[in-house]
């Protein structure tokens, strides 16, 4: 039976919820896309009058299709070039979802997107259908074919191991700003001392190239050699002006709610370099640079006002 308006409409009026849910199991954007189109064919395809409570319905389409891809994804990241990272979204975008409490915002961050790689499917749907979307467990018991207990026990777990001891400090739009304003003054200072202050003792730094992009394969440990690899990022040099198709412009910006230093060459988003803020400084730098991972950050970037470079790059 073909769908009425009434019915796309209800459908469209769930979208930004289940791609915001999609994105945050699956930390794609496109493949988020795709799942939620997914979605909608079976919603066509579905005999609607018989549906019950719609929302419940599409929510669980979705997230068992994503429970599919989540269990593929898994096969095709150990064969992945490099260091995997999630896709970024810059500040604004609807698909980040809601952001009204600490756990909301915490749950679509740059790093706990990242950690949650850890988590078997399960655990990966139970803690942000109750950590995100706030469902009860009886709902996501119902969701995923578990029993209420185990939906419990799955996300108690899933706590666990997304727990690395550090706290985030977050921040608003101005104080990103300046973070990032901060972080550049020290990158370009030629010396190693300024950048040092900023990092925490154990700081990291990871890229995503997806081999495409050069980008280390391991992680820099440590504030020594963190700070050593980001002089030398920020150093003009030939071979890198030649890699990014240009001089980057480099903008003040924010991702998944993180401070974020934005790359562009001509109109298109060459790198988005998150920064992980606690209390004792930034713990963690994350770059990705693969450029099928930031198509949707190009959009995003073009439809924004996002005023002048802060400099100019390489």
């Amino acid at each position: 039976m073909p769908l009425t308006m009434a019915d796309v409409d209800r459908f469209e009026s769930s979208r930004p919820r289940l791609e915001a849910i999609a994105y945050r199991l699956l930390g794609s954007a496109t493949e988020a896309e795709d799942v939620v189109q997914e979605t909608f064919l079976r919603w066509q395809a579905a005999d609607i009058d018989r549906i019950k409570v719609p929302e419940a319905w599409l929510t669980k389409v979705l997230t068992n299709l994503c429970l599919n891809q989540l269990t593929s994804a898994r096969a095709r990241r150990e064969i992945y070039v490099g260091q995997w990272l999630p896709e970024p979204l810059l500040s604004g975008d609807p698909m980040l979802g809601p952001a009204d409490t600490a756990e909301q915002r915490e749950s679509v961050s740059y790093a706990v997107l990242t950690l949650m790689e850890r988590l078997s499917p399960n655990e990966r749907a139970v803690y942000v259908l109750r950590e995100a979307f706030d469902y009860p467990h009886q709902e996501i018991a119902g969701i995923l074919d578990i029993t209420e207990a185990a939906s419990q026990q799955i996300f108690h777990r899933a706590k666990k191991h997304l727990a690395d001891g550090k706290v985030r400090t977050e921040v608003d739009e101005a104080a990103a700003r300046r973070i990032v304003q901060e972080f550049l003054t020290a990158a370009t200072s030629g010396r190693t001392e300024p950048l040092v202050r900023l990092l925490t003792e154990d700081a990291i730094s990871v890229g995503d190239g997806g081999g495409k992009v050069p980008a280390r394969a391991k992680a820099f440990e440590g504030a020594l050699a963190v700070a050593t690899f980001m002089r030398g990022l920020f150093k003009p040099g030939k071979a890198k002006r030649a890699i990014a198709g240009g001089s980057p412009e480099v903008y003040a910006s924010t991702a998944n709610g993180d401070p974020a230093v934005v790359a562009v060459v001509g109109g298109r988003v060459v790198g988005v370099l998150c920064l992980e803020v606690t209390a004792e400084g930034v713990a963690a730098f994350r770059n990705q640079v693969n450029p099928d991972k930031l198509e949707r950050a190009t959009k995003r970037w073009a439809a924004a006002d996002h005023g002048e470079p802060l400099l100019i790059a390489f």
